[in-house]
């Protein structure tokens, strides 16, 4: 392996900045609060996943069912999570994560006062769990998108590090301290402080207020907040390469997880103490990984690292189908954990650099449901495999599919997009106009001319494809350049928005990495001037678009 360092996952900063230390954001006391209040919460997150797979395994034995509560807490995931986002992009964030936690305290509570009182079955499990699911896939691309600020740019990745370690160590503590109080009071026990656990993070979200400046410009549309979110992943290189590596790795590690439960307890015959242990030592393995992965990432670049990281879960996916005791597997699981928060962290940090910050709710949730899909499908696809073959077939098939996966895509590089600087830049001044444009009117042609001398043609084309995803990720309809017929210097580029608002809204979205593509695009005009631009507005909108500008 050669040597080198990731600027996917170097410290990013105003120049001069220095990198900042692993630890450095835990001096910031709101980060701090909330830090803390992320591991009270997450050690009750992974009781409950405890507690949910062994209630299970104790109600209906079958893989497919122990499988599937997994799948409850994740599949929601997939459907929510970009709604999540939306809502999270044009709403208070602070006021919509409490309400999401108001939720999660209720449903985790139910679940533990009937469970303490008999009344479970496996599809009331299911349903509950599910409920979960749906509360958790609500809450995370809002919270997660609340993190940047909370920190500077270059304090970004020590935090978004941080907080894998705070997810990562509950990984160790919290099976341990679920196997036992299962043992000695039954699951209900872990469903409660679950529930309670949720009041940690609203004691800090409480108080808090954002103090991040907000556009004057009217917030988005829920639906048009959707749709744009979803053309700027279309259009971004650097996200789409972030997901496609995580469908890769996640839907073959699932079965680390979902199988657990039936190796220790068929296997094994072995009690909750044991699985405990056993998915502890997955927790201790991605706490060593965690506080290893700053180093790591120093020496070797993130793509280096996730292909290592994907070798190491294809051993410990081995291991669970062949390792004979509790003791040989907790070194397979060790090793599965380190890989597991390998792949974590380094994804989810690519991710948050690939997003500026008015999308970015809507990217986390794009990567949210990626993973949360991912993990589901890989959940009861191996889970139903394992019914008909054996749990040992399922792992070693799961293995099979990550090493295909990864083959397909090695070619596909973090690396190449890493140094694409996505933080915000001062807004475009709005277009000069002899009255005034109501912001409702639309569809907006822009046309911008360009004149470029022949023998620079090519790469001039090169530059704007280049202006192409950057129009078209910012929000606008349609995007297309042309070459007049009778004089071969003359360029335009057209593109066309929704309204004078959207149009607006593309003037407030720059990125520094826009800037550059537009200065490069407009270094091949010839003129003292920049190129003329022209906005042409629509005098007769369509009802249709009218009738959904409501939304």
């Amino acid at each position: 392996m050669s040597v080198r360092t990731d600027p996917s996952t170097a410290p990013s900063g105003p120049p001069g900045t220095p990198p900042a230390g692993a630890l450095a954001p835990l001096r910031r006391p709101v980060f701090r609060a909330m830090w803390i209040a992320i591991f009270i919460s997450t050690l009750g997150g992974w009781m409950h996943e405890v507690g949910a797979g062994w209630l299970m395994a104790s109600l209906e034995p079958d893989p497919f069912m122990v499988a599937l509560v997994q799948a409850a807490v994740v599949l929601p995931g997939f459907f929510l999570a970009l709604p999540a986002g939306a809502l999270a992009d044009i709403i208070d964030r602070r006021i919509y994560l409490l309400s999401v936690m108001s939720w999660l305290v209720l449903v985790t509570g139910l679940l533990g006062v009937l469970t303490l009182l008999g009344l479970v079955d496996a599809r009331l499990l299911l349903l509950l769990t599910f409920g979960m699911g749906v509360g958790i896939a609500m809450m995370l691309p809002a919270f997660n998108a609340v993190i940047p600020d909370l920190v500077p740019r270059h304090e970004l990745t020590a935090a978004l590090t941080l907080n894998n370690i705070a997810a990562n160590s509950t990984r160790a503590l919290g099976p341990m301290l679920a196997g036992f109080l299962i043992a000695l009071a039954g699951p209900a026990v872990v469903f409660l402080y679950n529930s309670v656990s949720y009041l940690a993070l609203m004691a800090v979200l409480i108080p808090w207020r954002n103090t991040q400046p907000r556009s004057a410009l009217p917030s988005e549309r829920f639906f048009g907040a959707m749709r744009t979110g979803l053309k700027f992943a279309a259009q971004s290189p650097a996200l789409k390469v972030v997901l496609l590596k995580a469908v890769a790795f996640f839907v073959m590690a699932s079965p680390l997880w979902a199988f657990l439960p039936l190796i220790v307890k068929e296997q094994l015959g072995a009690g909750p103490q044991t699985f405990g242990a056993l998915f502890g030592a997955a927790g201790l393995g991605a706490v060593l990984g965690g506080l290893n992965l700053t180093r790591l990432r120093r020496r070797f670049s993130g793509d280096q690292i996730v292909a290592a990281a994907t070798f190491a879960m294809i051993f410990g996916l081995s291991g669970l189908a062949l390792l004979p005791n509790a003791y040989s597997l907790a070194g397979a699981m060790l090793i599965a954990g380190a890989a597991w928060v390998c792949v974590v962290s380094t994804l989810q940090v690519s991710a948050q650099l690939a997003l500026p910050h008015w999308v970015r709710a809507r990217g986390i949730a794009l990567f949210l449901t990626t993973f949360m899909g991912s993990m589901a499908f890989g959940a009861a696809a191996w889970g139903r495999l394992a019914s008909v073959t054996s749990i040992p077939t399922a792992l070693f098939c799961a293995c099979a599919f990550g090493l295909v996966a990864w083959l397909l895509t090695a070619r596909l590089t973090l690396a190449r997009h890493a140094g694409e600087d996505r933080s915000p830049t001062d807004p475009t001044p709005d277009p000069l106009l002899d009255a005034p444009v109501a912001l409702d009117r639309g569809p907006v042609m822009v046309e911008i001319s360009y004149r470029v001398e022949p023998q620079h043609a090519q790469a001039f084309q090169r530059a704007m494809r280049d202006m192409r995803r950057m129009r078209l990720r910012n929000g606008a309809l349609s995007w297309n350049l042309f070459q007049d017929a009778a004089d071969q210097h003359l360029w335009m580029e057209v593109f066309v928005d929704e309204t004078w608002l959207s149009h607006l809204r593309q003037h407030h979205r720059l990125t520094v990495e826009d800037r550059a593509i537009k200065a490069r695009a407009e270094s091949f005009h010839e003129g003292a001037s920049p190129p003329p631009t022209r906005h042409m507005v629509a005098r007769n909108p369509s009802k249709r678009r009218r009738r959904w500008q409501l939304f």
